[in-house]
């Protein structure tokens, strides 16, 4: 299965081009390296109805099997990804994201502040990852393993999933 992802880098400087999209970048080359296409991406400010727009475009018209963003996953009050993400999706996928904190945790206590979303809409699977290279690459790493899987369980694979 080719897996079609989309990249959404969520920042008020990178927007502005004043910030390098080091994060960004990082998920393209871990993704890219499992054989993903990236067939779009794209660096927004942090503004809730620009996120909720480009994850509605990417999931309804683009039919993106993945879509990947990072920034604006944290407390303070520009940090409106989860929000917007929420607004979007038609169900939650908690275990993923219950996945990266745990992981996160074992390696920094910020990673409790993260209020990372992911879920599914339509038949896309949509990731929210904090806004660090270093962050992005521990977080990501945790769900490759499932990530194929999950995609095809929610593009419709009804095969069985037990071994």
């Amino acid at each position: 299965m080719v897996i079609r992802a989309g990249v959404i880098t969520i920042s008020d400087k990178g927007s502005r081009g004043e910030r390098e999209d080091l994060s960004g970048q990082e998920i393209i080359t871990l993704l890219k390296d499992i054989g993903v296409v990236i067939a779009q991406y794209k660096v927004i400010p942090d503004e809730k109805e620009e996120i909720r727009k480009a994850l509605i475009d990417y999931a309804d018209n683009k039919n993106l099997a993945l879509i990947v963003t990072t920034g604006g996953t944290g407390v303070s009050p520009r940090d409106v990804t989860p929000d917007a993400t929420l607004e979007v999706i038609d169900k939650e996928v908690p275990g993923m994201a219950e996945a990266m904190r745990r992981e996160g945790a074992a390696l920094t206590p910020h990673a409790m502040i993260s209020r990372a979303v992911v879920g599914i809409r339509r038949n896309s699977l949509i990731v929210n990852l904090p806004g660090s290279p270093r962050a992005v690459r521990e977080n990501l790493t945790v769900l490759l393993p499932a990530l194929t899987h999950a995609i095809e369980k929610i593009r419709g694979d009804n095969s069985e999933c037990a071994s």
